[in-house]
């Protein structure tokens, strides 16, 4: 039998997994609502380069997802989520600086590659920490990855949007990638993820097969 909803929503292994796809995803939405006002008041920029300033983030994501499902699982998902985090970190604080168009093509191709990095391992890991610690469905814990994807996808424009009116984009940034480098070392909790205690073992099945030396015959 699986375990229910709510005991994998306070499994405190899946928290760490779950709050890490929501950062990195609530940091790219924070970007979206925040990052064209921010260029209309300091570059002198058309609204196709603003829509064109996400092209290399989409793109590096799309490449990071691809090249790190594998890599992470040699070199270690929580390490692999780490770096990421510390990518869309520094990638903020590199936005405060830009005043061309062209400056933030780096940044947001890092931001990119980031989030990729942290949704390929971290997805997975989701997968491994309900195999480990319970049973082997998945259902319930995929659905609580893609709820904190939402969330994120939710959380960050009104909070992106309201940081940058209240403090101003600048401090936002700083504000995000501080939660990002302080985040990032919860993952190492992952490195030696400890089975539940209260999950059974399973019974062997016994063989059919007689040995033909225990057969007597008449």
């Amino acid at each position: 039998k699986g375990p229910s909803l709510l005991t994998l929503i306070l499994d405190p292994y899946i928290i760490i997994v779950t709050g890490a796809l929501m950062l990195a995803n609530m940091a790219v939405a924070m970007l979206q609502s925040s990052l064209p006002i921010l260029m209309m008041d300091r570059m002198d920029v058309e609204l196709w380069q603003i829509g064109a300033t996400f092209l290399p983030c989409s793109i590096s994501y799309m490449i990071g997802t691809c090249l790190f499902g594998r890599i992470a699982a040699r070199i270690g998902r929580w390490l692999t989520s780490l770096i990421g985090l510390y990518m869309i970190g520094c990638s903020f604080i590199s936005v405060i600086f830009a005043h061309t168009p062209e400056f933030l093509i780096l940044p947001m191709a890092v931001t990119g590659f980031g989030i990729g990095m942290v949704d390929s391992s971290m997805l997975p890991e989701l997968g491994n920490l309900v195999d480990r610690r319970y049973a082997a469905t998945y259902g319930g814990v995929y659905a609580i990855g893609d709820i904190a994807v939402c969330l994120g996808f939710a959380i960050g424009p009104a909070l992106g949007g309201g940081l940058s009116k209240l403090i101003g984009f600048q401090w936002m940034s700083v504000f995000i990638s501080i939660v990002c480098f302080i985040y990032g070392p919860l993952l190492i909790l992952l490195r030696d993820t400890n089975p539940n205690p209260e999950k059974h073992e399973e019974v062997p099945l016994v063989s059919n097969n007689l040995d033909q030396a225990d057969v007597k015959y008449d």
